[in-house]
Parts: structure tokens; sequence; C-alpha cells
């Protein structure tokens, strides 16, 4: 009782307190409507962004707050949850847009029967997302982490009916789950060289973890899963291929989190290999390789989902980039783009679901005029555009000039760096053109449904998030020490303060931002001439990642279904030779290996006659080996095991010896009535081949076997654990025969399991002998 409100004040920490929102709110929602559902799920969002929020004030005073969680001592893992700067912008994106995609929800598929399920799963996603990115240990950070992945396959493939969904969701969690592998391995390294499992722990033994010989392997391992989470070239083809999941999964899965959730854990680690020179090379050129790929394949596409997509991939390329440069702006300019990518991205996904709910259509090239029937709609996608084309005053454009400054400062790769993300940038802002000014304004082009504005509770979020990128970008100062310098900081490991202004006077940075706009408009203009010649390059869809991971799918099931038609043949004489020979190979290898030929000294002045009662083992396999017929070799193997509890009975063993003689009875007995009832009358028809196989084989087992035994016997007696056993009997589990306290105590559970495996045995034996049995004879007493 005295525990009880110490465990009542953990729950309600601000740290523990939205996991379990969200852990009850996801049990809650299957007992309400699917209307209720999705609006509880608003709520529990709405609710852990203010427990986050109500963070700010002792994060502004300690920098980091703490809270134990999931400790395991007895495996070495402390456990832990802990919020600084970094965590709690992704914990309030991950909660604030939530709670607007749960509203969005309710009424986007307030007819489809499946918004029940869909907010489960939304739920499930958020509560391991929440504890993903304030995980203060690397096995609750993976735990939570491949949680992530498995509700995402479950919310891509959420129209299970459609085979492109089904196959969307199988390659997200194939890609996915792969790097996930990884990066347990790499965690697992790190942990070890570390010597905890502590994130914070692990940052601060940075010189241990890097002086490791396993360090670069790590460091490797880390980032194949961060680059497959963030969809990170060659990784990018299954983010594109996820839409086709329903338009709020798209919205909060692969714009605003869980796709970020790959560059957050580069982020988290940037402190410990920021000056290593293959974390900073991998991380720039993979970021900028995967921005230039993600803005030219959205270029060749019309769908507008699609071409998100491919957005969202430039974006997280420009996120993995910024983390790889060295200078400390570089980080200031990651936070400020990653809230500015959020805003901006999730609105205009919304707003696509939207035209498609409206329209029934969203194939830009079939859409435009939009804006008289659907002006709030438009309102709110020209907002989040401009903030998508960093144009002033909005927070976009603060954004774009910090990356533009940064690259400028990137030294012998400003050239390279600047030239790509000119290129980059104005593609993204002919795209924004085409989100916004070809589909609203114009002529009003004809769809299969009339459009209009839809009601409240779809336009929020759109409108929310495109105002809250205007607001940021009136208000850069206020952002920028209250959000961007903390989380900066966690991923620099050390304080670097930068004042964030929407002007910074005439500057080349400036001139850069202008000549990108006017390129973009120039790109937006030949639009619609230049999506039909760039779909022309087949060789993109033929040679790319996406179908290299086709056909390396196909092949691995090639190969599993050819090795498994070889192993799993149907015969059991041939599984048995299988068995048997590789069980020789191996035995006789590993003796090799390890020089385990040894022979024990033996002096044969011992042997007496009770030596005489091996001859009875020789004698039934050699009959047992000949007999022609199934009911001679169960007799022959009856007089090896009757020879064996011989030996024991002439070697001080009488109660093993009568254990044996009464086992082998029963079992001669059951054998021999077991063959009457099965219908085997015809004698082996194996040729001389097959026998000679057979012989081989059981002559290679038998001697393996004896070389094995007689390595051991060559090997000094160890007592100490016989000695062990026979001090504990008594005192331990109150038995004075050892034999029996060590199966039924000691190894109690071993026993058990034994047991069970003999009584399923005994069923599935029953249950072929009543199987030939005709009716009439199973009515029978």
């Amino acid at each position: 009782m005295k525990r009880q409100p110490t465990m009542i004040a953990s729950l309600a920490s601000p740290l523990i307190a939205p996991l379990v929102l969200a852990a009850l709110a996801t049990v809650l929602a299957a007992a309400l409507r699917p209307r209720m559902a999705a609006l509880l799920g608003a709520g529990a969002a709405a609710a852990g962004f203010a427990f986050y929020l109500s963070l700010l004030p002792g994060l502004a005073e300690a920098g980091r707050v703490t809270q134990p969680f999931m400790a395991v001592p007895s495996l070495g893992m402390g456990g832990g949850l802990a919020v600084d700067g970094l965590s709690l912008v992704f914990a309030l994106l991950i909660t604030g847009i939530g709670s607007l995609i749960f509203l969005y929800s309710s009424a986007y598929l307030k007819d489809d029967p499946r918004l029940r399920r869909l907010a489960i799963m939304l739920l499930a996603f958020m509560l391991a997302m929440l504890g993903s990115v304030t995980a203060d240990d690397v096995i609750v950070l993976f735990v939570f982490w491949e949680v992530t992945s498995l509700t995402s396959f479950f919310l891509v493939g959420f129209n299970h009916e459609n085979k492109a969904a089904r196959h969307a969701a199988l390659q997200a969690l194939l890609v996915t789950g792969g790097g996930g592998l990884a990066l347990l391995a790499g965690l697992v390294l790190v942990s070890i060289a570390a010597g905890t499992t502590s994130i914070a722990g692990i940052l601060a033994a940075r010189e241990a973890v890097l002086a490791h010989p396993a360090a670069l392997p790590a460091m490797l391992l880390v980032i194949a899963g961060g680059f497959t989470k963030s969809a990170q070239v060659p990784f990018h083809f299954w983010l594109p291929n996820a839409m086709a999941a329903p338009t709020p999964v798209s919205a909060y899965l692969h714009s605003a989190t869980m796709v970020k959730l790959g560059v957050y854990l580069l982020a988290r680690f940037n402190p410990l290999y920021q000056d290593e020179a293959a974390w900073q090379a991998i991380l720039t050129w993979g970021g900028l390789a995967t921005t230039a790929t993600g803005a030219f394949l959205a270029l060749r596409e019309t769908d507008l989902k699609r071409v998100l997509a491919y957005t969202t991939v430039t974006g997280l390329g420009t996120l993995t980039m910024l983390i790889g440069i060295a200078p400390a702006l570089s980080a200031t300019a990651a936070v400020t783009f990653l809230i500015v990518h959020a805003f901006y991205k999730a609105a205009l996904f919304l707003v696509a679901g939207i035209v498609d709910h409206e329209t029934g259509v969203r194939d830009a090239s079939r859409l435009g005029g939009l804006g008289r029937a659907m002006p709030l709609t438009a309102i709110a996608a020209v907002l989040a555009a401009l903030s998508m084309a960093g144009l002033p005053p909005f927070v976009g454009f603060v954004a774009k000039e910090l990356i533009y400054e940064v690259k400028i400062e990137g030294g012998q790769l400003a050239f390279v760096l600047v030239a790509v993300g000119f290129l980059v940038n104005a593609a993204m802002v002919a795209i924004a053109g085409v989100l916004s000014l070809r589909l609203f304004l114009g002529r009003p082009v004809p769809t299969p449904r009339a459009p209009h504005d839809p009601g409240p509770a779809m336009l929020a979020g759109p409108i929310l998030l495109a105002a809250l990128g205007l607001a940021a970008g009136a208000l850069p100062g206020f952002v920028g020490s209250r959000f961007v310098d903390p989380a900066a900081a966690a991923i620099l490991g050390r304080p670097a303060p930068v004042a964030l202004t929407l002007w910074h006077g005439f500057t080349p940075v400036l001139a850069l931002s202008v000549a990108t706009v006017a390129a973009g408009a120039l790109l937006f203009v030949c639009w619609g001439r230049l999506v039909p010649r760039l779909r022309r390059a087949a060789v993109i869809d033929l040679a790319g990642p996406a179908a290299a991971y086709d056909r390396g799918l196909a092949a691995i099931i090639r190969l599993a279904e050819d090795t498994t038609a070889r192993v799993q043949h149907g015969s059991l004489r041939g599984y048995l030779r299988t068995l048997f020979a590789v069980t020789a190979a191996a035995i006789l290898a590993t003796l090799a290996l390890r020089g385990g030929f040894d022979r024990p000294t033996f002096d044969w002045a011992t042997v007496d006659a009770r030596a005489l009662a091996f001859l009875g083992l020789p004698a039934g396999a050699l009959a047992a080996a000949i007999a022609p017929t199934m009911f001679i070799a169960v007799l022959s193997m009856g007089l090896v095991g009757f020879a064996t509890a011989i030996i024991f009975l002439v070697f001080g063993a009488p109660d093993v010896a009568f254990t044996q003689f009464a086992v082998e009875t029963l079992l001669v007995v059951i054998f021999a009535a077991a063959l009457v009832r099965l219908p085997i009358r015809r004698r082996s028809r194996r040729t001389t081949a097959e026998r000679a196989t057979d012989a081989a084989i059981a002559i290679a087992t038998g001697g393996a076997t004896t070389l094995l035994l007689l390595a051991v016997l060559a090997t000094p007696h160890d007592g100490r654990l016989s000695a062990w056993f026979a001090t504990q009997s008594v005192p331990a589990a109150h038995g004075r025969n050892v034999v029996n306290v060590i199966l039924v105590d000691f190894r109690a559970l071993d026993t058990l399991g034994e047991i069970t495996v003999l009584a399923i045995a005994a069923f599935a034996v029953t249950a072929l002998l009543r199987a030939g049995r005709s009716p009439e004879e199973t009515k029978a007493p």
C-alpha cells in the first residue's frame, strides 16, 4: 500500500501518461461505434499534446526530463523514458498532427464500417511512435520501433481486398523490417561497446564506443536501420507504393511521423558519430542522392498522392543530408525544415484527400478550376503550397534560407550541394504550383462528382496546419527559442543557439531564393509537356530499385519452392537418411576441427565376466538390420533394450535396469500389437544401391557416435555438477534419490516437456490406429 502513491505519480508523469492514455484509448476504441472511436483517438492525441506541451518550462531549465520505464535489471536493461528538445518536437508533431488526422478520419470514412479498425490501428501506431521518440534505452526503442513497422503494415494494407494494397504493405514491412534487424544488431554492438543499454549512457561513453573493434559495423548497421525507415536511396521505392493506404494514413505515417523516425534515429545518434568521416559522407551523399531522386520522380507523376510521396522522399533526403553536414548551423536548419515539412506536407496530403473524396479524381492532369466550388480547401492548399515553395512570410522561406546558407558553408562540397539543391528546390516550387494553382485556378474541369468544400472535421486539419506555417514564419524567434534551439542542441550534443529571422537582408542566399522561384515558375509552366516526356524513360521503371526488389523477391520465392520440393519430398526414409547423414557429418567435422579423436586409456586387466553383457547389443542390432519382416525387427530391437537393461543391472544400477526392463517390454508389446493392425503386408522393396546407402549411413552414424563417446571419455571428468546435485538433493529438494530429484525438481520443466511430447505422440499414434479401422470396429467395445 505504501507504494501506491508512487505508482500513481509515475503513471501521471507527463512522459508515461501519453503512452498509458494511448494504450487505454486503443482498448476502449474497440467497444465504441466507428465514428466515436475516431473521435476518442482525436481526444487522446490532443491530451497527449497537452501533456508534452506542459514539459516546456521544465526543459527550459533542466534541458532533459527522465522517467523509469520497462527496466529489467536481471537482463542488464535499464529501461527509461526521456524527453529533450528533439524528442519534444517529434512528440508534439505526433500528437498534434495525430489529433487532426483522427478528426479528419471521422468524416473521411464516416460511412465505412472499417473506421473503428482504422482508429484502433492509428492509436496503436501513435503509441509506438511516442514510445520510440521518448525511449532512453535501446531495447525500449527497438521494441517500439518494430511495433511501428507492424502497425504500418496493417494500415498500408487497410484495403486488403486490393492486391496493390497487400503488395505495398508487404513491401513496406519487408524493407523496414529488414532494416529493423540491421538496427537491432547495431544497437547490440553499440551497447556492448558502451557497457549499457541507456541511450544517454551510450552517448556519454562516446570514446569507448568509437574505440571498439566493431565501431564501424555498428555505425553502418544503425545507418541501414535509419535509411530503410526513412526511405533513403536505394530504399525509397516503398514509400510511394505505400500510397495504397487511405489518405489519413498517408498523411500521418508518410509525411509527419513514421518516415521521419529514421531521421530521428540518425539525429539521436549524431552526437556519437558526428565527427566520423564515414558518417558524414554516407549521410551527406546518401541524403543528396535521395533529394535529387525524389524530385525527379515527383515530376513524372500526376497522381496527387504519389507526387506528394516523392516530394516526401525529397524532404527526408534533405533532413538526412543536413544531419551529415558538419557545420553547427545544419542542425538548426534540419529542425526548422523538420517542422516546416510536417506542417505543409500533412496539410497538402489532407487537401489531396479532400479533392479525391469530393471529386472522385486525384489525377492532377484531369483537375482544374476547383477554387470556385471549394474556396476554403483552395485557401488551405495555397497557404501550404506557398510554404512548400519557400516564399515569405512563411516559415518555409526561413528553412530554405538556412539550408542554402548551410550548403554555401559546406567547404569543397559547396558547389555540388548548392547546384543540386537549386534544381531540387526549383522542382518543389513547380510541384507546389501544380498542387495549388493548377488544381484551384482556371476554368473548371468536369469531374465524376460535383465538388464542394467538406465539413469542418475535414477542413480543420489542412487550414490549421497551413496557418501554422504562416504563423511560424511571422514569429520565427519564438519558434526558434522554444523548439528549434533545444532540438538542435540534442542533435549536436551541445548548445548551438541560432536566431531565426524572416529577413536577412540582401545576401547571396536571397539571390539564390529568387532564382529558385523563377526556375520553379518556368518548370511549372512546362509541367504539362514535361511529365509525358519523363514518363517515357522506361529504364527507370525496368532497372530501378523497385524492379530489383520485385525480381529479388520472386527469386527468393522460387528458391524457397525448389528447396521445399527437394527437402520436403514426403519420404520418411529419405528424411531419416538426411537426418543421420547430417548428424554423422557434423560430429566427424567437429571432432576433426577440434582435434577430438583422442582415446581414453583402457586397462584390459580389469575386464571380467560382466563384459559378456555387452554381447547382446551387437547381436540384437545385427538381427534388426537383416530381419526379413517388421515383426522380427521389433523383436530384435527388444533384444537390444534387454541387453542394455542387463548392463545396468550388472554394473550396479538395479532401479534403472528394472525401469528399462518394464519400458522395453511395453514397447515390444505395443509395437507388435500395432504392427498387427497396420496394413503392412509386403517386404521392403529397397534396391541394392539403397541398401548400400543405408548401410553406409548407419555405419557412419554409429562410428561417429562411438568416436564422440570415446572423446568424451578421454576428457578429464569434472565432478562439480555431480557433487552439487548430491549435496543439494536432500536440503533443497527433500529427496535422497538423486536421479529422481534431478528429473522432478532440478529439471522439472525439461521433464514436463518430455512428458508433453510423449503424450502428443500417443495421441497421434491413437489417431493413426483408429484411422485404419472401419466404423463398425470403431463402435465395438
